[in-house]
């Protein structure tokens, strides 16, 4: 193990593995949390004051699928909490995964040789085919950073928006399905990398030394 890159303590690879699987179960917690609070509906809300329909909203969100109404129709018009919570949860997880990468990428260089990639999972370069580049992590890194400004830039919308709707908020949906899409793209990769990964038991041990 290490601290400031420098050698540390020992430890077996299962103690380095299970420190981010640790972090990913909070994270599948927080977004867990984060879905009761998306899981209510609007719908009824008016643009701010309700309806003069003799609908049940309570009944009409339970058929849709919902966990529950709004409670106050400004509220539900007005503000996107629930998505800024849900991309704090993906920009996080995004953060854990690019760390993950950097260990990776630094793990398999050749100058520690850790642990080595499956050839499905690097590349070599254009004109030094015989290199192992980690690209896939090295492109999860810089995904975690469009994660970050998708919960940045829904922050700042928001920021500065009055009471009840305002079409500033149409602009919530391009960032939150972005940030999903982009969780949905690197997860798979990134699980399979984990599953086929070959780590070098002799030069482990003589970094010991």
């Amino acid at each position: 193990g290490y601290t400031h890159f420098q050698p540390a303590q020992p430890i077996v690879a299962g103690h380095w593995l299970m420190s981010y699987v640790w972090m990913l179960v909070r994270d599948r917690a927080r977004l867990a949390d984060a879905r009761t609070r998306t899981a209510v509906s609007p719908l009824g809300s008016g643009p701010l004051a309700g309806h003069p329909f003799g609908i049940d909203r309570a009944m009409l969100s339970q058929e849709l699928g919902f966990a529950s109404c709004s409670q106050n129709s400004l509220d539900g018009v007005s503000d996107r909490d629930f998505a800024a919570e849900a991309l704090f949860a993906c920009a996080l997880l995004g953060v854990h995964l690019s760390r993950l990468g950097e260990d990776i990428v630094l793990y398999s260089n050749p100058a520690l040789g850790f642990i080595t990639l499956d050839d499905r999972y690097s590349t070599g370069s254009s004109i030094m085919p015989q290199k192992r580049n980690a690209d896939p992590m090295e492109i999860a890194r810089g995904k975690a950073g469009r994660l970050i400004g998708n919960l940045t830039g829904l922050l700042t919308m928001l920021k500065g928006l009055p009471s009840t709707y305002n079409k500033d908020l149409q602009d919530d949906k391009q960032p939150t399905f972005e940030a999903f899409d982009t969780l949905d793209l690197l997860l798979p990769v990134i699980t399979a990398i984990i599953a086929t990964l070959q780590f070098n038991i002799g030069k482990m041990q003589a970094a010991l030394g």
